[in-house]
């Protein structure tokens, strides 16, 4: 169990951070995907700030500090049902995997966290 809770973790983790990034340098793909689904380009900075602080809290979890990881897989649960909501509503349904996957890890990753 130990070991899916750090790969399901380090995975969210990584995935997290590297959205934040692409988000913070407003990447074509992602200014792409937020017009698609309706978003204004100026949300993109902030919605990485989001992405960013759960990848810092799901690393504080792991490193000791087991509430703050909870509450960081937590919130980016939220922040990924929210995604898939904006793309429902928006019927963009081709890369829907996308968010579903980020919010895959983040269930796994507080369901585990949880456990452990």
């Amino acid at each position: 169990m130990h070991i899916a809770y750090l790969a399901v973790t380090i995975a969210a983790i990584a995935a997290n951070a590297g959205m934040a990034v692409a988000d913070f340098a407003r990447a074509g793909f992602v200014l792409a995907n937020s017009a698609e689904v309706g978003l204004r380009a100026s949300w993109v900075p902030p919605l990485g700030a989001l992405k960013a602080a759960g990848a810092i809290g799901l690393l504080l979890g792991l490193l000791g500090a087991r509430p703050i990881g909870i509450a960081a897989a937590g919130g980016l649960v939220l922040f990924y049902v929210g995604a898939m909501i904006a793309h429902v509503r928006a019927r963009v349904f081709y890369n829907i995997a996308f968010p579903g996957a980020y919010l895959a890890l983040a269930i796994g990753s507080f369901a585990l966290a949880v456990a452990h």
